[in-house]
């Protein structure tokens, strides 16, 4: 697969991703938070606002979406010119990850160079076309995958995804310093798993911790933007293939993506706003 474009201090254009307008990491520090069901349930959201809305698996290691998005196992992307993946739809997504290429049972016993040549191709070579939403699920930490995206394309800006309890908040704190350190804007803090209400009494009961979610976007001058349930029908719904957005619309779940979506597109529309022109570099061989 060849490159089209030159690259210019590790940022790249392709034709294939000329028409995004917005990209967005879904991001966290730690696994188990729940990221993978938040970015699902914000790109679902954001297509039933209107928006074009595309949804990249980020994780190598451990890519959850195809089975959320409830595509037949040994669905392939259709190849295009033996290079390019067209991608696959569900739920009205156009979705990409490397969970559509191997085996489900295949463990990605691969080095870092290979896990950042996977991601990349995924990125660089599947067929976007024109949306106005790219929804990244980035896999857990702040590794190779991570610094290879701040590299690859610009970002329009990260979300960052914690439980309130303080170890999760531990590393959702190294999540945000590593965008910090690359300049990717943070455009806020999602708090999943902030309450649960019991199905029989409707006791809530923040089984987490309180505000742990609040704090951080305090320290670092950012909005939460969501607060979800810890919501047994979310995990069922997940685990089914249809996401929750989806079979349950009228849900306080699923009323709290479309929320949490509808906040996303207005800090997305501010930085916009508010961003100055990005200065002209052109670097020559000589």
């Amino acid at each position: 697969m060849r490159i089209m474009q030159r690259q210019f201090f590790g940022s790249i254009t392709v034709d294939n991703l000329s028409g995004i307008k917005h990209v967005i990491c879904i991001a966290s520090g730690k696994g188990g938070v729940g990221k993978s069901t938040t970015a699902l349930n914000i790109a679902v959201a954001l297509s039933q606002k209107g928006y074009k809305t595309g949804l990249l698996d980020a994780d190598i290691y451990g890519p959850s979406q195809p089975m959320m998005l409830g595509v037949a196992a040994g669905t392939k992307p259709e190849i295009v010119d033996k290079q390019y993946m067209k991608p696959v739809m569900a739920h009205g997504l156009a979705s990409n990850s490397i969970g559509y290429l191997v085996d489900a049972n295949t463990a990605m016993a691969w080095r870092a160079p290979m896990i950042v040549g996977a991601f990349n191709q995924l990125l660089k070579f599947t067929l976007w076309s024109d949306l106005d939403y790219l929804i990244i699920d980035m896999p857990p930490g702040t590794g190779d995958i991570q610094l290879s995206l701040t590299q690859a394309l610009p970002l329009t800006g990260a979300v960052i995804v914690t439980t309130p309890q303080d170890i999760a908040l531990l590393d959702a704190r190294k999540g945000i310093e590593m965008f910090r350190k690359v300049n990717v804007p943070l455009l806020g803090v999602v708090e999943n798993m902030a309450v649960h209400v019991c199905s029989n009494c409707g006791h809530a009961e923040a089984i987490f911790g309180e505000g742990g979610g609040e704090k951080l976007a305090q320290d670092y001058h950012v909005q939460v933007i969501g607060s979800l349930p810890l919501d047994l029908s979310i995990r069922q719904h997940a685990d089914s293939g249809l996401p929750i957005s989806i079979a349950q619309p009228e849900s306080p779940a699923a009323q709290a993506y479309r929320q949490l979506a509808a906040r996303l597109v207005d800090e997305v529309d501010a930085l916009s706003k508010n961003k100055a022109p990005a200065p002209v570099i052109q670097v020559s061989d000589d």
